[in-house]
């Protein structure tokens, strides 16, 4: 198991179930939120871990956040952008122009952003795994989600680029597809949904652990569906 991660977005539940997971295997984690306030609400004292507030669409507050966990480790093993977020719109011919720069700026400018980062510090130690999440329903569109699906399905494209670009200097890139999380946001955004057919975050956890250990080192580029009984 590798024994750096950087996680981000972390403060949330997807968040909170990654750092479990990685740091039952062993892993050391890097805490990535937009402010530290969040990141202690969520986990508490620092501790072992390292807690890291950086807006991801700001490329130096990304690089800022990566030179603090090689500060501190001396290397990223894993890099999993779980940050990201979900908003309906009105059709795509009335969506203002704000909409789209937003859904792009937190679910693709962000993978974006930390690549640029991480990459050249794995290519320097010449190994890694980035566990990018997309989302199931950006594998087609619907009607009054075309920024965020538009912005998803980047992040599947992505994946893939990368994967074309570093699967031969020993870096994975892959990337998960949940449906919907059972979160307790989710259970009070939807009360009359059923959630036992939704993902628990502990579930896509698992999966990005496994996309992220050396048992996954010869997937490259793929975009794994995690749908639960959705």
């Amino acid at each position: 198991m590798p024994s750096v991660v950087m996680i981000t977005g972390a403060s949330g539940n997807l968040g909170r179930a990654l750092a479990a997971a990685f740091e039952a295997n062993g892993g050391s984690v890097a805490l990535v939120d937009r402010r530290r306030d969040r990141l202690e609400a969520a986990y508490g004292a620092e501790g072992d871990r390292l807690f890291l507030a950086a807006d991801l669409t700001d490329p130096d507050a990304v690089e800022a956040a990566a030179q603090a966990a090689m500060d501190r480790h001396g290397q990223i093993d894993v890099l999993c952008n779980i940050a990201g977020g979900f908003r309906m719109g009105p059709p795509v011919h009335e969506t203002p122009p704000a909409d789209f720069d937003f859904m792009f700026g937190i679910n693709t400018r962000t993978v974006v952003n930390t690549a640029r980062a991480v990459v050249p510090r794995m290519l320097a130690a010449g190994r890694g795994k980035i566990v990018n999440v997309g989302a199931f329903g950006a594998l087609k569109g619907a009607a009054h989600m075309g920024a965020y699906i538009a912005s998803k399905s980047a992040v599947i494209r992505l994946t893939e680029s990368m994967a074309a670009e570093l699967r031969e200097r020993n870096i994975n890139v892959n990337c998960v597809l949940p449906t919907t999380l059972d979160t307790p946001e989710n259970r009070a955004a939807m009360p009359e949904a059923d959630p036992a057919k939704w993902v628990a975050p502990a579930d896509l956890a698992n999966v990005i652990v496994f996309l992220a250990s050396d048992t996954a080192r010869a997937i490259h580029g793929a975009a794994i569906p995690v749908t639960g009984l959705s």
